[in-house]
């Protein structure tokens, strides 16, 4: 396929890095300055989901919480409460500290009380200890399928191709996690699953470019950078079509998710859209850049050995 007339992500391979180190640093210095707003799964503290039974009014549920404070009865701080359910009939509200049974009781009667119905609750509680360990946990799942991924990429192919495919992938978690960070978005679970499947479907990306790579490369003759980049450039534009299709079917389902799912699954179909979007560009135009720049080192080294 001839790529002459074909946009050269090669040659434009630093404009692609420059936006990416943008984005990343300015995550990075939110992370730093702000850190993650780590929901109850990481943070100690307790989860009320509580169903009216009728439509909840924001104003009317904030002065309640506030009322709760101002009696004593409530000494936790506590999160912006989220309305959501089928008729707006469910608020989860996420406190700082682990409740007692008695708060939890007195903000169920509160509510009851207040709308003149029967309110159903239900608690999730992390103690500190477990949050840690869970947070722990989420690191070592990264950095093992991280590990993991790099060691089958060697195998399957080569080194070159495992270190740019684990620094595209890593580029990729970290987009999400910049996301999240830079607009406070909560931390949990749901997230930490975006995550690893991020990764995921990114390095499935890669995989079918890197494997059209290695197949041109038994029939190339590359003498030259220039042949190494017109390799290169043929061989994403040979599979732009089959990952378009593939991130877009994905992305679609991933929207709906987002549009049509309820409030505890918005985050992670969120996480999922950021996720894909980034494989996806970081796929073609950072993956492929960085095994352009490794092989071309190589094929230097061996023209010198050549002319010695």
């Amino acid at each position: 396929m001839d790529s002459k007339n074909k946009f050269d992500f090669v040659r434009t391979r630093n404009k692609f890095f420059g936006i990416s180190i943008v984005l990343l640093v300015i995550g990075l210095a939110f992370v730093l300055i702000s850190g993650m707003n780590f929901g109850v799964d990481f943070k100690a503290g307790t989860n009320i989901d509580l169903v009216v039974g009728k439509q909840l009014d924001k104003a009317k549920v904030d002065e309640l919480l506030k009322g709760l404070v101002s009696s004593g009865d409530l000494k936790s701080r506590y999160a912006d409460p989220t309305i959501g359910g089928n008729n707006s009939d469910r608020v989860s509200i996420r406190f700082d500290d682990v409740l007692n049974d008695d708060t939890v009781n007195k903000i169920q009667a509160a509510f009851a009380t207040a709308y003149s119905t029967e309110v159903s609750k239900e608690i999730n509680t992390v103690d500190p200890q477990l949050a840690k360990e869970l947070l722990l946990k989420a690191v070592y799942a990264v950095a093992i399928a991280s590990v993991l991924i790099c060691v089958y990429v060697s195998i399957r192919f080569e080194w070159r191709f495992a270190i740019a495919a684990i620094i595209a992938i890593l580029h990729d978690a970290f987009m999400v996690i910049a996301v999240f960070a830079i607009f406070r978005l909560e931390v949990n679970l749901p997230f930490l699953a975006a995550v690893l499947t991020t990764i995921g479907y990114s390095i499935n990306d890669k995989i079918v470019i890197f494997d059209r790579i290695r197949e041109n490369l038994r029939f190339a003759k590359l003498k030259t950078d220039e042949d190494l980049v017109a390799l290169v450039n043929d061989s994403i534009w040979q599979t732009m079509a089959r990952n378009i299709n593939t991130v877009l079917v994905v992305l679609i389902a991933a929207g709906c998710l987002y549009i049509f799912g309820s409030e505890s699954i918005k985050l992670f179909a969120l996480a999922k859209l950021v996720g894909l979007t980034s494989g996806a560009y970081s796929s073609i135009v950072i993956a492929c850049s960085l095994w352009y720049l490794l092989k071309r080192k190589s094929l230097r080294s061996s023209k010198k050995k050549a002319a010695a």
